[in-house]
């Protein structure tokens, strides 16, 4: 995938048949991090933190909810993908960018958290297997197609 134009308001990128399938497989995994376990304090009263822990969980699915919906609409709207050899050019608007990488970011970390959060920073290894394996897949597609988008609005702003 790569930036072919782009204007003020949106991007259009070149996709190829191939990638456009991992695309749709990527962002069917969506969402993998459980609201469950996202602690807002350490330090909050057990009341306070009961609380305010149900307020986030329930912001935290709408939002993934919202998020559902709009990958759902990207991957369905007609004419979102335009056929062109050899595969697709994809326009998409910017504030359907920043809620992209939002749903990719969610992917590519729910794989990290699932091969066990490793700290490969420090020399910890992620083990090749057939467990692992499919873990390991999503978490480099998600990051691979979160840089394309990050590189592209990087390099166009306006």
């Amino acid at each position: 995938m790569k930036l072919i134009r782009a204007n003020p308001n949106h991007l259009v990128f070149e996709i190829g048949r191939e990638e456009k399938n991992l695309l749709f497989e990527i962002l069917g995994l969506y969402p993998m991090i459980s609201t469950a376990g996202q602690r807002l304090s350490r330090t909050a009263s057990a009341e306070q933190l009961k609380e305010h822990q149900q307020l986030l969980e329930e912001s935290l699915a709408a939002q993934r909810k919202e998020n559902r919906r709009n990958v759902l609409a990207l991957l369905n709207e007609p004419g979102r993908f335009h056929a062109v050899p050899p595969g697709f050019d994809l326009k998409i608007s910017r504030p359907e960018i920043e809620w992209l990488l939002q749903v990719l970011n969610d992917i590519r970390v729910g794989s990290w958290i699932a091969l066990g959060s490793p700290d490969t920073e420090n020399g910890e290894k992620i083990v090749l297997s057939e467990g692992t394996a499919p873990r390991i897949r999503s978490m480099e597609l998600a990051g691979a197609f979160e840089m394309v988008l990050l590189e592209a609005l990087a390099g166009h702003r306006t």
